[in-house]
C-alpha cells in the first residue's frame, strides 16, 4: 500500500471505487457490445461465418497478448501513464472500428481494441491495492467485480438496441463515446498511485526474473485458475444467449431481458455480500463459500436438465445463483493473487488476467459454438470451468493451508 495514499485521492473513496470500477468493466463490455450486430455486420461487409469469428478471435488474442506487459508497465512507469496511453489506443481503435469498410480493416481494429483495454482491467486492480488496505481493499474490489461481471450481461442489451435502432457503426461509436469520457475523467481525477520507491527498473532482464519469479510459484497459478475459470460457468451462458434462449428455451428477443436481470442480480448480491463479509469471515472461508454455492447450483443444474426439458421457469435460475457465488469469493481470490508478491502487483495482475482471458477465449471459439443448442451440454461445461477453479483451489488449501 502506498504509504502517501491518504493524501493522494481527495474525494469520496466511493468515487475512485466507481471509476476504478468502470475501468475494470471496458475490457468484458468491449467484448460483448458487437455480438447482436454479427448478422448485420457480416451482411453489410461481405462477410463470412468464419471472418466475423476472427473479428471476435482477433480482440481476444490482443487482449491476451498485451495482458502480459500491462502491469509490468505499470510496475515501471506508474498507474497513470498505462491507463491513460490505453484508453487513448482504444478511443481510436473504436473509431477505426466504425468506420470500417472491410472486414479486413475491422478484424485489424478489433485487434487494437483488444491490445488497448487489458489496461483498465489489469492497472485498475494494483491501484486498489496502493490505495486501500486489506479489509478496505476487498470491499472496493466486491464494488469492481459488480462492474465486471455486469459488463458481459449488459453489453448485448446495449448492442441490441444500438444495431436495430440505428445500425452496427452506432455500437462502435458508442465506444467511441465511452472512450473519450473515460479518458477525460482519468486525465482529470486519477492520481498516480504507484510509490516511486516501488518502482521496478523497466529492464529485459528484470522483466523475465519477474515473470520466471510468478510462473514457478505454484501459489500464483493455482490463485490464478481458482479466481479466472469458474467466471466462464457464467460467461458461456452470455455468449450463448441468442442460441440458448431463443432455439432452446423459446424465447422470444424481447423476453430476453428476464435472463440478464437475473444474473445481474446475483452478481450485485454476491459482491454486497462480499463486502459486508470483508474483515469478518477468514478470506478461505468466504471463499470456500462461493465454491460450495457453486457447486451445488451446478449439481442441480445438471440433474435437471438431465432429468426435464429445459423451460424458462427454472432454466435461468441456476444461472443467477452461479453468478452469486462466483461474486462472492473472487474478490477475496484477487487480492490474494496480488498480495503474493506485492513488489510486483502489476505483474501479477497481468498474468492473472492472461489466464482468464485464455479461458474466456476458449469458451468464445470453442467451447460455447459447441454446446449453445443444448442445455445439458451447457450445463456440463459450465459445470467443466467450476471443476477446474474448485480443484485449484482445494490443492491450493491443502498445500499451503496458511494462505487466506
Amino acid at each position: 500500500m502506498n504509504p502517501d495514499a491518504s493524501t493522494l485521492w481527495k474525494g469520496p473513496r466511493w468515487a475512485l471505487a466507481v471509476l476504478l470500477a468502470v475501468l475494470g468493466m471496458l475490457g468484458p463490455f468491449s467484448i460483448d457490445t458487437y455480438i447482436p450486430a454479427f448478422s448485420a455486420i457480416a451482411k453489410s461487409l461481405n462477410a463470412t461465418p468464419v471472418e466475423m469469428q476472427q473479428t471476435l478471435s482477433a480482440y481476444l488474442f490482443g487482449f491476451a497478448f498485451m495482458n502480459l506487459f500491462h502491469g509490468a508497465l505499470s510496475d515501471s512507469f506508474g498507474r497513470r501513464p498505462v491507463i491513460l496511453w490505453g484508453l487513448a489506443v482504444f478511443t481510436l481503435a473504436s473509431i477505426g472500428c466504425a468506420l470500417s469498410e472491410t472486414v479486413g480493416q475491422l478484424i485489424f481494429f478489433r485487434a487494437l481494441q483488444g491490445l488497448s483495454t487489458g489496461a483498465g482491467i489489469v492497472v485498475s486492480r494494483a491501484v486498489i491495492r496502493d490505495m486501500f488496505p486489506p479489509s478496505e481493499a476487498q470491499r472496493v474490489m466486491s464494488q469492481v467485480t459488480i462492474f465486471f461481471g455486469v459488463a458481459p450481461a449488459l453489453a448485448p442489451v446495449v448492442g441490441g438496441v444500438l444495431a436495430e435502432l440505428v445500425n452496427w457503426h452506432a455500437v462502435f461509436w458508442f465506444l467511441v463515446g465511452v472512450g473519450v469520457v473515460l479518458l477525460a475523467l482519468n486525465w482529470r481525477m486519477l492520481p498516480e498511485t504507484l510509490h516511486k520507491d516501488d518502482r521496478q527498473p523497466m529492464q529485459f532482464r528484470n522483466l523475465m526474473r519477474g515473470y520466471w519469479l510468478l510462473l514457478t510459484d505454484i501459489r500464483f497459478l493455482l490463485l490464478a485458475l481458482a479466481s479466472g475459470v469458474p467466471f466462464n460457468g457464467m460467461f458461456l451462458y452470455v455468449l450463448s444467449a441468442p442460441a440458448f434462449l431463443g432455439d432452446v428455451l423459446q424465447l422470444r428477443p424481447t423476453q430476453f431481458f428476464w435472463f440478464f436481470i437475473l444474473s445481474i442480480a446475483g452478481i450485485m448480491a454476491g459482491s454486497w455480500l462480499s463486502g459486508r463479509k470483508a474483515g469478518k469471515v477468514l478470506p478461505k472461508n468466504q471463499i470456500m463459500q462461493g465454491f460450495r454455492i457453486m457447486l451445488a447450483v451446478s449439481v442441480v443444474n445438471i440433474i435437471a436438465n438431465a432429468l426435464f426439458a429445459p423451460h424458462a421457469l427454472w432454466s435461468l435460475w441456476p444461472i443467477a445463483f452461479f453468478a452469486f457465488g462466483w461474486a462472492l469469493m473472487v474478490p477475496v481470490v484477487t487480492l490474494l493473487v496480488l498480495d503474493l508478491h506485492p513488489e510486483r502487483r502489476g505483474m501479477a495482475s497481468s498474468l492473472q488476467a492472461v489466464v482468464g482471458s485464455t479461458a474466456n477465449g476458449i469458451v468464445a471459439g470453442v467451447a460455447a459454438p459447441l454446446v449453445m443448442h443444448s442445455a445439458i451440454g451447457l450445463a456440463l461445461t459450465s459445470g467443466a470451468f467450476l471443476a477446474v477453479g474448485l480443484g485449484a483451489w482445494i490443492w491450493l488449501h491443502k498445500r499451503y493451508p496458511e494462505i487466506g
